[in-house]
C-alpha cells in the first residue's frame, strides 16, 4: 500500500507550494495570485488522490494532471517575471524546482507503466 506522505514528489510539491504561496503572500493582482496558488496546490493534492486510488491506472492519470499543474506554475511564474511581481532569478528557482517535480512524476509514470 503506497502512502503520499512518504513520495518525495509530494514533498516537493508541498515546498514549491509554500513558496509559491510566500511569494505572492502580499500581491494584490488577485486573479493571477489566486491562480498560481490554485495551480501549485493542484500539484501535491493531483499526486495525493491519484495515490489513494487504489489502481495503478488512476494514479498515472493523476499523475498526469499533477504533470499539467505543474507546467501551468511555471508557465504563471514567467508572467509573473514580466509583470514585476518577481525577478528572473526566483523564477528561474522556482521551475528548476518544478522540473525536478515534473523529473520524478515522469520516473513514477515509467514505473507504473512498467
Amino acid at each position: 500500500m503506497r502512502n503520499f506522505e512518504n513520495l518525495r514528489i509530494w514533498q516537493d510539491s508541498q515546498l514549491i507550494c509554500r513558496e509559491i504561496y510566500n511569494l505572492f503572500a502580499s500581491s494584490k493582482d488577485f486573479g493571477l495570485k489566486d491562480q498560481i496558488q490554485r495551480a501549485s496546490v493542484s500539484i501535491s493534492n493531483n499526486i495525493a488522490e491519484g495515490c489513494e486510488s487504489g489502481s495503478d491506472k488512476l494514479f498515472a492519470r493523476y499523475l498526469q494532471i499533477a504533470k499539467g499543474s505543474c507546467a501551468e506554475v511555471k508557465s504563471m511564474l514567467y508572467l509573473s517575471e514580466d509583470l514585476g511581481y518577481c525577478n528572473k532569478p526566483q523564477g528561474d528557482e522556482l521551475r528548476n524546482k518544478i522540473n525536478q517535480i515534473i523529473f520524478g512524476i515522469q520516473k513514477m509514470l515509467s514505473y507504473l507503466n512498467g
